[in-house]
């Protein structure tokens, strides 16, 4: 029983639990919409991986929303709910824009100045957040939710102006080549359609979708921000914040001074990827940019993950998987791709009991204990 116990109270157990029932959940929807589950399931999984491509556009469509779910996390486990994370993220993008179209350096210089210009975009707003937590005790939730309609329209702000408008659309002039992303830049050269040519399956995973190396970048951020909190001094200092910040405070740790390092660090992240959307796919700023929702998304990726910045590359695969996959089975049986909602929904919801499911566990050992006695 013991051993049982272990494996149930193991956070890797609630996530399988929780994806379980949000499948069975939804098909319970489906069932009573009238639609097979088993039929719309099918469907489901040919949109996610029945071409090498399919499985590119959710390696790209995840990569955003795997750095903003770890903005959310890293801030999680300070004890503070970054839910301005929309709002960095929009920065970001508005940052790598404006330098990608007045700039044009060569693109060794170009490309990590647009990355660098949105991830310090990013950073500055969320640190403006952690300083009015930190200095005035103003809820970071209450600024976050300002700062994301004020970085909302100011997107729309900078799309309007003359400088960087194009005539006839309602998106800014695109960033210069210099600051595209390597891998667009590499498949657009002679050499890189010369191999392109050569292989029907490049051709179909880098030729016919918008690859970049934001999940490679999304992966180095995992692992560092996981290496910071696990194995450095700051990482324990944002540890004990989160846990406990009045006897962290008597310890002789300076809570507001982590408060506003963590939510600078967060927003960098989020900012980060704005700019890389930027450089990897969009390649110019949209009116209503927030409409993709990648700051808002990155919250469920970051519950579904349980606060873990590893876990959310698995999350944010499984969040862009789902939704990307979900398009078809409206396509194709007409079934409403709101149901992909509910899953994730329900995925999030039964994530969120994860405090609540060991105390269950132990009353149920403790009886089963009792009655061997």
């Amino acid at each position: 029983m013991n051993k049982i116990s272990k494996i149930l109270k193991h956070q890797f157990t609630f996530i399988m639990i929780a994806i379980f029932i949000g499948f069975i959940v939804a098909a319970m929807v489906l069932g009573i919409s009238g639609y097979n589950p088993l039929e719309v399931y099918s469907i489901l999984f040919k949109g996610m991986f029945s071409k090498p491509r399919y499985i590119m556009n959710i390696i790209i469509k995840a990569s955003p929303i795997i750095l903003t779910g770890i903005s959310v996390a890293f801030a999680l486990r300070v004890g503070l709910f970054n839910i301005g994370v929309e709002g960095q993220y929009i920065v970001g993008t508005i940052v790598a824009t404006v330098v990608g179209i007045i700039f044009d350096f060569p693109s060794f210089i170009q490309f990590p100045l647009i990355l660098i210009g949105g991830t310090l975009a990013g950073g500055l707003y969320g640190a403006i957040a952690g300083y009015l937590k930190a200095k005035g005790g103003i809820h970071e939730v209450i600024t976050g939710i300002m700062f994301n309609w004020i970085a909302f329209y100011a997107g729309n702000y900078i799309v309007s102006l003359e400088r960087f408008h194009d005539p006839g659309t309602t998106t800014t002039y695109l960033i210069n080549a210099s600051g595209l992303d390597p891998v667009y830049n590499w498949k657009m050269s002679s050499g890189g359609q010369e191999i392109l040519q050569q292989s029907a399956f490049l051709r179909e995973v880098l030729g016919r979708t918008s690859a970049n190396i934001g999940i490679i970048i999304a992966i180095i951020v995992a692992l560092l921000i996981t290496f910071i909190l696990k194995k450095t001094t700051k990482g324990y200092e944002l540890r004990a914040v989160g846990l406990n910040k009045y006897a962290s405070e008597a310890s002789g740790i300076n809570v507001q001074k982590n408060t506003m390092e963590t939510l600078l660090i967060a927003g960098a992240i989020a900012g980060l990827a704005g700019a890389l959307s930027i450089t990897g796919v969009y390649q110019r700023l949209y009116e209503l940019m927030a409409l993709e929702n990648y700051g808002f998304n990155g919250l469920s990726v970051a519950l579904m993950a349980g606060g873990s910045p590893i876990g959310c590359i698995f999350a944010g695969l499984l969040f862009a998987g789902l939704t990307y996959g979900g398009g078809t089975i409206q396509l194709e049986i007409g079934a409403p791709s709101e149901i992909i909602d509910i899953l994730i929904g329900t995925i999030v919801f039964c994530m969120a009991l994860v405090t609540i499911i060991p105390l269950l566990i132990n009353k149920i050992s403790q009886r089963g204990g009792n009655k061997q006695c």
